[in-house]
């Protein structure tokens, strides 16, 4: 019995991606493109998260990698379109991922039950990401 709880305690890690951005690359898409590029790119969540700020391309920097590394992390073989991928912050402001549409059906395809871990950091001009997904 003991052997089998250890069996079902075990995980193994389906991949991991990490992802740096620019800041000034986002605002200036921002900047050039609008609403087209935001609404393009981000939630309508991550978008009121990050306007709330005092600097909030570095957000949207940070939410942007936060999507490309997971994209590499979950290694498709699909276009995922990056408003299926959503970075939310708790009460603690530890971030999280929440899927939809295509990102949520491919990972479940793929991962079927499992965790992903996202660690965010950024400063003036660079924001970078870096998730883990892991199979239970």
């Amino acid at each position: 019995m003991q052997e089998q709880k250890k069996l079902k305690s075990q995980s193994c890690i389906h991949g991991i991606g990490v992802d740096i951005v620019d800041v000034s690359r986002i605002e200036a898409a921002a900047k050039k493109w609008g609403n087209r590029f935001l609404k393009r790119v981000f939630t309508e969540t991550e978008l009121a998260y990050c306007f709330k700020k005092a600097g909030p391309y570095t957000s949207l920097a940070a939410r942007f990698a936060a999507k490309e590394a997971f994209i590499k992390a979950l290694q498709a073989d699909v276009v995922i379109p990056l408003q299926d991928i959503e970075t939310l912050n708790n009460e603690k402001g530890v971030p999280s991922i929440r899927l939809y549409g295509r990102a949520e059906e491919h990972f479940k395809r793929l991962i079927r039950e499992g965790n992903i871990h996202l660690s965010l950091s950024h400063d003036r001009s660079l924001a970078i990401a870096f998730v883990i997904i892991e199979v239970v």
